[in-house]
């Protein structure tokens, strides 16, 4: 059952130099493939290419293992074949203001709409202007006037010849117009009047009477005939508009004769300025009504009013696609609502906030419509409304821009509602595993929008093909973020690193970004030195450099251990008291340390107490790992009579959450030291699941476990005795620092592959734990044995005096 510690060569994989045919990754051409990604590569290759609903690609993974270069890489490759979609234009609705026509044209063909309606506002205000400036214009509007003027004049003559006949004058005073009676060409005066005879007094008065009655029905007519005047000059002022407009527009009809709905846009556009004629000849920017130099204010309000009305006949160019050579490719760094889906625009006018539909803005969805689109789903997710927004559009098939009160129905004032715009996007999402994960179960439509998954993995197998692509891409990096080239020996240590990132010596990380950084900060090392390439020493140094900003917390919880604050023994034996192993992720740098586990037991109900656990310190995983232990003594003791002990389990000045398996192994040992009274050796640490047939599994942060315990015992000396259990699953994941290589050369430090709980225990007892013989009993001199008397020892006091004081041992 002797278990020899691992030889130093298997406690970390060196790069075999004699892979790399270069002396520095300058002679190496660029890497064009992507390393390790099969699977995700076949996934986006086929979400490209699928232009069925609902194909939309979601690229989950953690950052840094290429899902945006990929994806974009692909989109542009696909996109590259596809033909440039449509243009998008906003025209006004004379129908319906507030609902703005969308108008599709081919590419580049909307700029030049926008510019020729530019051109046509233009000329309408010019051509406008001289047209009602004419002569034609003055001299038949003038005789329009002229007509009215000579049938009220025509009018006026004939009763004012009527009353003279009848010895009356008609006469114009403050009150309106009289009519007054002459005498021998005088008007007489009332004082005259009065001395008349009655009746040809009352004679009189009643002439006047019917005189007043005839002028009143003269001045009732005066305005019907006013307003066929202004009919007439608005016929007029309609004619002569139609004949600018008509001109106009003639060479506009012939270029788009072949957009039916930029045809129809533009017989509105006529018949809207025909209708509007007389407004627009109202619209003088130099002149009030009448006719005399309008005010400063007065003239800007005509400004604005003209500029406002004249705004309707100009066109909104939402989507320009005259610059591609393909389908769009849009990557969307920040998915607002707004960025998404487009928003309405307001501007302040005489200090009133307005809109129209030359303020709407496109969005992301509108620039890559008939194309492609990518987004961070966590962005899309933290964003109110956008992730409903979008599943709206991809359901209706349009992009329908609005604010998101309009989207949940609680807008009451009046807005905009352009018209939606036809929707034929394919979509890319790049988030981890759990948002993908979690929108699968959480939300149903989930699915029906993408259903292509892109699984990208953040590891590959460390073979010697795979280590080659890796120099490859180390100088496709270099040269991408101008940094010095690498020599051979530094590309190789940066592959050790990157093993030793990902917990394993046989796999390394792709995770770019990451490996970015290292070499980053090897260059500035390398700068430093004056070295013209990046060398293995400056690899070191930024290796070296990110630990030491790092690991404040890991100097100070060793400083403890050394001090004696928290108890740490690395020498001699203890009943019941194991060094358990642990380790702790601060940010993206993690560290071991040992942790002092203790067991008691005492005459019970076969209970395993897990005082953590107890104290709502203990994650799930931990709390299951205690209860396997149940199992174990179960099973290997108590198969035919019950366990009839109480045992309590603990990490000792632990005064934070506890969770993971790993310590289980060790906390059985110190289980199993407690219930046979055995010592367990302090110098060695443990680390290690267990399973309920006592097998050894393997755990994470081995490296970083390791080097935990060797650190405390390093400072306190080696004895030569001193080294870590760990799982012999876990051998192939060594990569451990050079200081603790060279202690395990010498012998001054042992790193034990453990298979099974009768391994470990021998190791760190020097008793076996022994085999059971055909009777169901174990050797006396062995753990087990020792521990099976002991629990027929405490059944005996179990089921023979209940009122005995229990028995306890640590």
């Amino acid at each position: 059952m002797s278990v020899s510690p691992l030889k130093p060569e298997r406690l970390y994989q060196y790069t075999d130099l004699e892979l790399f045919p270069f002396e520095n990754t300058e002679q190496l051409d660029d890497l064009t493939e992507i390393i390790g990604q099969p699977r995700a590569v076949e996934a986006v290759r086929f979400g490209t290419g699928m232009h069925s609903p609902g194909f939309n690609i979601y690229a989950l993974g953690p950052s840094g293992t290429g899902k945006r270069s990929l994806i974009l890489k692909h989109f542009r490759e696909q996109a590259s074949q596809e033909p440039v979609p449509r243009d998008w234009c906003y025209v006004y609705n004379f129908d319906q203001e507030h609902k703005p026509e969308a108008i599709p044209l081919p590419p580049g063909r909307g700029v030049e709409f926008q510019a020729d309606m530019v051109q046509f506002v233009e000329e309408l205000q010019s051509t406008l202007a001289s047209a009602f400036e004419s002569d034609e214009y003055r001299t038949r509007r003038r005789i329009l006037e002229s007509e009215i003027e000579q049938r009220q004049e025509t009018a006026f003559e004939q009763l004012k010849n009527k009353a003279q006949k009848e010895s009356f004058a008609l006469l114009r005073t403050p009150a309106g117009l009289v009519f007054a009676p002459v005498k021998e060409g005088e008007v007489i005066p009332p004082e005259d009047f009065q001395k008349l005879p009655d009746d040809v007094r009352q004679g009189m008065e009643k002439q006047v009477q019917q005189l007043q009655k005839e002028l009143q029905a003269l001045l009732q007519e005066i305005p019907t005939w006013q307003r066929e005047m202004r009919a007439n000059i608005l016929e007029l002022n309609h004619e002569m508009t139609q004949l600018v407009v008509s001109g106009l527009l003639e060479e506009l009809l012939t270029t788009y004769a072949d957009h039916q709905q930029v045809i129809d846009y533009l017989k509105a556009v006529e018949t809207d300025i025909i209708d509007n004629a007389s407004r627009l000849l109202e619209l003088d920017l130099n002149r009030d009504k009448d006719g005399g130099e309008a005010s400063p204010e007065r003239r800007r309000r005509a400004e604005l009013a003209f500029e406002a009305f004249m705004r309707r006949y100009e066109v909104n160019l939402l989507v320009n696609n005259d610059n591609l050579d393909g389908a769009p490719v849009i990557l969307e760094d920040n998915p607002t609502y707004q960025n998404l889906i487009g928003r309405m625009e307001n501007i302040a006018r005489m200090g009133t906030l307005t809109t129209d539909f030359t303020l709407i803005k496109p969005g992301s969805l509108h620039q890559a419509n008939g194309g492609y689109l990518v987004l961070d789903a966590r962005k899309v997710l933290l964003q109110p409304y956008v992730w409903e927004a979008l599943k709206r559009a991809l359901d209706s098939h349009q992009v329908r821009i609005e604010s998101p009160s309009q989207m949940l129905g609680v807008l009451s004032t009046i807005s905009l509602e352009p018209q939606p715009i036809p929707l034929d996007v394919k979509i890319a999402l790049l988030g981890d595993r759990m948002l993908y994960y979690l929108l699968s179960q959480s939300d149903p439509e989930f699915h029906e929008h993408f259903k292509v998954q892109a699984d990208f993995a953040e590891e590959i197998p460390r073979s010697a093909q795979n280590q080659q692509l890796y120099a490859q891409m180390i100088a496709t990096l270099a040269r991408s973020k101008e940094l010095r080239p690498l020599e051979k020996a530094a590309v190789a240590r940066v592959i050790e690193h990157c093993a030793r990132q990902v917990g394993d010596s046989e796999r390394l990380t792709i995770q770019v970004n990451n490996i970015v950084d290292l070499l980053q900060e090897a260059d500035y090392w390398a700068g430093n030195g004056d070295n013209a390439l990046i060398r293995m020493d400056d690899i070191q140094k930024a290796i070296d450099g990110r630990i030491y900003r790092a690991d404040r917390v890991r100097e100070r919880y060793q400083e403890n251990i050394l001090r004696g604050t928290i108890m740490i023994t690395t020498d001699g034996a203890q009943v019941g008291q194991i060094n358990g192993l642990s380790v702790v992720q601060l940010g993206d740098f993690s560290f071991g340390f040992p942790s002092r586990i203790t067991a008691s037991v005492k005459r019970g109900k076969g209970d395993v107490i897990n005082i953590e656990r107890e104290v709502e310190l203990s994650g799930p995983l931990h709390s299951k790992g205690v209860l396997i232990l149940s199992g174990f003594l179960g099973q290997r003791f108590a198969a035919e009579e019950p366990l009839a002990l109480s045992a309590s389990l603990v990490f000792e000045q632990s005064y934070s959450g506890v969770d993971g398996d790993s310590a289980s192994s060790a906390e059985l040992y110190a289980l199993l030291s407690a219930i046979s009274g055995v010592s367990i050796k302090q110098s060695l640490a443990v680390t290690g699941s267990v399973n309920q047939h006592g097998l050894v599994q393997a755990i994470g942060g081995v490296n970083e476990k390791i080097e935990g315990f060797f650190d405390i015992c390093k400072e306190r000396g080696f004895n030569g005795e001193q080294g870590v259990l760990i799982p012999a699953a876990n051998a192939k994941h060594l990569m451990l620092r050079e200081d603790v290589r060279k202690a395990a050369a010498a012998g001054q430090f042992n790193i034990f592959p453990i298979e099974t709980i009768d391994q470990g225990i021998e190791l760190l007892t020097g008793i076996p734990m022994g085999e059971v013989d055909e009777d169901g009993d174990y050797p006396a001199d062995t753990i087990s044995g020792m521990v099976q008397a002991r629990l027929r020892q405490l059944a005996e006091k179990e089921n023979g005096t209940d009122n005995e004081k229990p028995e306890e041992s640590a």
